[in-house]
């Protein structure tokens, strides 16, 4: 397969509807095309959030094999991160405009060469090149994934598309750095990303077969917008990073400056756009705004959980890697099992109610993790990492059910890059305030860090609850720059 020129025949060529069916005209598509369209992307999505966490657990095996030093490394995870960060947003816009299965192809074409190219490295910089190109290609295929469950499922089922949707992403997520232990146990660290090569070969094919055409819209592309929007959100990235380790004053003052001037102008620049890239509009609905606030809010609580856990595990309790694995899956089994009956549910309950339950149950489950005995068993740290689970589990479907229906169909491209914004932004921040945490408070940073997991879980569970007494916004009313 020639992937360079497949992803210029999807970018600059018509699809025939006889291939993709046109969605304009029906709603969703039938349970057989819906079935293969749904494998492609949740082979995509759960390739770009495996190795969101992957590369994490094997830094030192790939720092040692490059002869790199740890700080050095540390861009191994940092340069894909902040890709898809800084690119989410465009990507989003342009698949209002080119249309989000052209989006989604180029995406997981580009991710599945740029992986190759990882098991290729051979060295420090060529690796960091290649993720930086394989997290752009993450961020094309999450910008758009959500998007395109609106065209793949009827409206009287999205709450079940986004239910498994909610499921892929979790436990990709947490499951991550199992995978990663299980793999270095048996082969060196190039198979973490060899094995994306052939699994994005049968998205790709899948995804030309079953993902549907879908409507575009008639604003254009704005460059300059884009290159606004990668340095608002590539500063920011590195103004938590920086922050969290205590470096240099001057540069976090630097980071911060450029961030709010980057910002400052994307705003200007897009100030009464009919489709801004920075869903602005879409903010002054309150049901948008709240849900976006409390999806940050959870995936910072998660990001300082699965952080500072493994730390606890294994330099307090002693476990090896792989053990830590398997203490973390109870909390990836739980989402697995709750996701989607929090899908279903959401279609016949208010999300802000589920989402408040959930996110109660998971700072509760966060509590008890902080008053955990001084020598656990494993029962004892696998029934809480099941509480926090199933409240986890509870509140992501319900939660991307609001964001998404909140936001009227033509501005699902924007909708969809501030649910994949939300998250990443969320777990950079948890990421970020773990090393904070260890920084001030010495081995017992776990503690801190979860205890801070349990707050934002608490005003994520605030937020959600408020939802009940907020109006929905019509969609045909109009949205004033």
């Amino acid at each position: 397969m020639n992937m360079a020129g497949q992803i210029a025949n999807e970018i600059n060529t018509d699809t025939a509807p006889v291939k993709s069916p046109d969605i304009t005209a029906r709603d969703g598509l039938p349970d057989n095309e819906r079935r293969w369209a749904m494998a492609s992307v949740a082979i995509g999505v759960s390739m770009a959030s495996l190795d969101t966490a992957i590369a994490n657990t094997a830094l030192p095996a790939m720092a040692s094999q490059l002869l790199a030093t740890p700080a050095d490394s540390v861009w191994i995870v940092n340069v894909y991160q902040l890709a898809m960060v800084a690119t989410l947003l465009p990507f989003a816009a342009l698949g209002e405009i080119l249309s989000y299965r052209r989006i989604c192809i180029f995406g997981l074409c580009l991710f599945t060469v740029a992986s190759l190219a990882c098991a290729c490295a051979w060295n420090l910089p060529s690796l960091v090149v290649a993720r930086l190109f394989q997290g752009v290609g993450a961020s094309a295929v999450m910008g758009v994934n959500t998007a395109l469950l609106r065209a793949i499922y009827p409206s009287k089922l999205l709450g079940r598309g986004y239910g498994f949707n909610s499921l892929v992403v979790a436990v990709g997520f947490a499951v991550g750095p199992t995978l990663a232990s299980l793999i270095l146990s048996v082969a060196s660290w190039p198979w973490l990303f060899a094995i994306n090569v052939p699994l994005g070969i049968v998205a790709v094919l899948l995804a030309r077969k079953a993902l549907p055409v879908t409507q575009r819209s008639g604003h254009k592309f704005d460059v300059v917008t884009v290159l606004y929007n990668v340095g608002a959100f590539g500063l920011l990235i590195l103004l938590f990073g920086d922050a969290a380790h205590m470096v240099d004053i001057k540069k976090i003052l630097l980071e911060a400056c450029g961030a709010l001037i980057f910002f400052f102008l994307l705003l200007r620049r897009q100030a009464g756009h009919q489709a801004p890239m920075l869903p602005v509009d879409l903010f002054r609905r309150p049901l948008f705004a709240l849900s976006a606030l409390t999806a940050v809010c959870t995936f910072a609580a998660q990001g300082l959980a699965f952080v500072s856990l493994p730390f606890y595990f294994e330099a307090v309790l002693g476990r090896s890697p792989v053990e830590t694995g398997f203490l973390m899956t109870p909390w990836a089994v739980l989402v697995a099992v709750m996701a989607p009956i929090a899908g279903r549910l959401s279609d016949h309950y208010p999300p802000g109610l589920l989402g408040g339950i959930g996110l109660a149950t998971l700072s509760a489950g966060l509590v008890a993790m902080i008053l955990m005995p001084h020598h656990p068993s494993v029962i004892d740290i696998c029934w809480r990492m099941a509480v926090c689970g199933i409240g986890f589990g509870f509140f992501q479907a319900p939660n991307l059910k609001a964001i998404m229906g909140s936001a009227p169909p033509e501005r699902s491209g924007g909708a969809s890059g501030i649910v994949a914004t939300s998250r990443l932004i969320g777990q950079a921040s948890g990421a970020a305030l773990v090393a904070f945490c260890f920084l001030i408070s010495g081995k017992n940073g776990e503690a801190l860090a979860l205890g801070l997991g349990a707050s934002f879980a608490a005003i994520a569970c605030i937020a959600s609850f408020s939802r009940l007494f907020v109006a929905p916004v019509p969609h045909s009313a109009a949205q004033k720059p």
